[in-house]
């Protein structure tokens, strides 16, 4: 009997097992139900009904042709080019700038580091649409108006970028850098040598954010570009809505265009992100 009631309890599921499971597909369906739905239009034909109810999520007219009529109608190649140099931008600013500004804040002693701290903090709350007058106005003044580097330069170093290397830089212990102080390191040969290798997966981190928000940036591309030639693809495929029609299927399928390039950034760099969110840097 005994050892029934211990297979009995041991095949007993926990409440809090329930709850949990339950929140996994809650949030599951939260954030990739879109994109499995989207990917569903993409994938549909012309037999299909796009406004069945309830809606079917397998298609029963199967076609891939949508993708071909997106490249047919938009110049998707071109746009992508001009979102990867605007990527290329942003991540190089970002690794570069909010590397050595994170260094900056975290390891070396100057006088307004606290209150330069508490200004990029402000910054993550402000709101990006309230200063986007501001800087269309500051882009313009620079005669950076329609360009790709009028597009990457308000994010080329962003305020949370800076908080994550400034957390990752502070969490390295003082005797490595003490130890290259006694060998007759300066603060340059200190920074790129001892501080820098050991926050690779924290800047792998930063890169993929930057790439990321770049380019699914939509209403700052669309402010600053005015020429077709040097649209974003985010706004390029806007073009796939019709004055007078929208075919779901097109905008779904452009959607999933613009997703591809994304998914293939990251998996080239996923080893080293999630290395990057496990390691110290991100902790506290």
């Amino acid at each position: 009997m005994s050892a029934v009631r211990a297979v009995r309890s041991r095949r007993r599921v926990r409440p809090g097992a329930v709850v949990q499971w339950v929140v996994i597909a809650a949030m599951f369906v939260l954030l990739a139900g879109p994109l499995v739905w989207q990917l569903s239009l993409a994938l549909k034909g012309m037999g299909d009904d796009l406004y069945a109810k309830p809606p079917q999520l397998i298609p029963t007219d199967p076609t891939l042709s949508n993708f071909g009529d997106v490249l047919a109608r938009v110049p998707v190649p071109r746009y992508v080019l001009n979102s990867l140099v605007v990527a290329f931008f942003v991540v190089l600013g970002n690794v570069i700038g909010a590397t050595a500004a994170g260094y900056a804040l975290a390891r070396l002693r100057f006088r307004g580091r606290g209150l330069a701290t508490a200004i990029f903090l402000i910054a993550m709350l402000v709101p990006v649409e309230t200063v986007i007058v501001s800087q269309f106005l500051l882009v313009r003044s620079i005669a950076l108006q329609d360009t790709l580097l009028g597009v990457a330069l308000p994010t080329m170093v962003a305020a949370l970028n800076i908080l994550l290397l400034r957390n990752a830089f502070a969490n390295i212990p003082d005797e490595l850098e003490e130890a290259a102080v006694l060998d007759g390191a300066n603060a340059w040969q200190r920074f790129l040598r001892v501080c820098v290798p050991q926050v690779k997966g924290v800047i792998t981190v930063v890169a993929i954010f930057a790439f990321v928000g770049s380019w699914n940036d939509f209403l700052w591309p669309l402010l600053v570009l005015s020429s077709d030639d040097n649209y974003t693809l985010t706004v390029g495929l806007n073009r796939l809505r019709g004055t007078f029609y929208d075919d779901p299927r097109l905008i779904a399928a452009g959607t999933i265009v613009a997703l591809v390039p994304i998914i293939v950034f990251f998996s080239f760099l996923q080893r080293y992100f999630f290395r990057g969110l496990e390691s110290g840097g991100l902790k506290g």
